[in-house]
């Protein structure tokens, strides 16, 4: 059976440019995620999609960096997001920037990057958060037919739900950008009275999501079988009937 939104037109965007203040989005992210890629360690690093191939990744000991998706000058691997040409358990850290939102399956994506990442591995997610000003827009008419509320918007709640029954565990859960990200969004109409509040004391509506989260795999732990302790071998004397008639005639013939 397919899924729901197997049905719909996919629009995956191939900038940050297409995007409503795209840059100032990416710029949100890079912040919000420049304090952990010191923090992750291994061989490869997995960039899914044209939005996380963008990405900026600074100050990070993973050397080996990939970006799979469309083709374009910044992919390095030409593939499909939700069926990756990667080996399982091949990946230490992949990053998936706004891909939810346009993918046909999205719980499906993240099945196959949980299939490349390797044990205790890490998962990077951002999205629009439905909960915040950019959800309210979504619900204005006249913005049904523009990206991205033209999109599925994927709550946190719901994602991290899928990570945790995928063996994940959740690092850091974070929300920035508290704008409905219309018209032209600024730096400075970023650090205004309303920004500031929403900030300090409604961090949960901000329009943006990052998750960083952990794959945990429990080892099997052999069980060793309770071997039954077979009992001690007792001689019990038995008396048979033939020796028994033997004495009975010795004792009726007199013989003592």
């Amino acid at each position: 059976m397919k899924p729901a939104l197997a049905f719909r037109q996919l629009h995956y965007p191939a900038s940050w440019q297409v995007l409503p203040n795209g840059e100032i989005i990416k710029k949100a992210i890079e912040d919000q995620l420049a304090p952990w890629w010191p923090k992750f360690f291994g061989y490869h690093l997995a960039k899914l999609g044209a939005l996380s191939a963008e990405i900026d990744i600074p100050n990070s000991t993973i050397n080996n960096q990939v970006t799979i998706g469309s083709e374009s000058d910044l992919i390095n691997i030409v593939g499909d997001i939700d069926d990756l040409p990667l080996q399982a358990h091949s990946i230490d850290v992949c990053l998936l920037s706004h891909a939810l939102e346009f993918s046909l399956d999205p719980h499906h994506v993240i099945r196959e990057a949980n299939r490349v990442i390797i044990p205790n591995g890490y998962l990077i997610l951002t999205g629009y958060n439905p909960f915040s000003l950019v959800g309210l827009n979504s619900l204005q008419p006249y913005r049904k037919n523009k990206t991205p509320w033209n999109e599925h918007f994927f709550s946190p709640m719901r994602i991290k739900d899928w990570l945790h029954l995928m063996g994940f565990d959740i690092l850091s859960d974070q929300r920035c950008l508290h704008s409905g990200l219309t018209g032209q969004v600024t730096a400075d109409s970023l650090n205004n009275q309303w920004h500031r509040f929403a900030k300090k004391y409604v961090p949960s509506l901000g329009s943006i999501y990052v998750i960083v989260a952990k794959k945990r795999v429990l080892p099997l732990t052999p069980i060793k079988p309770r071997w039954k302790i077979r009992p001690e071998f007792n001689a019990v004397e038995v008396t048979t009937m033939h020796s028994t008639r033997t004495v009975n005639n010795a004792n009726e013939s007199g013989i003592k």
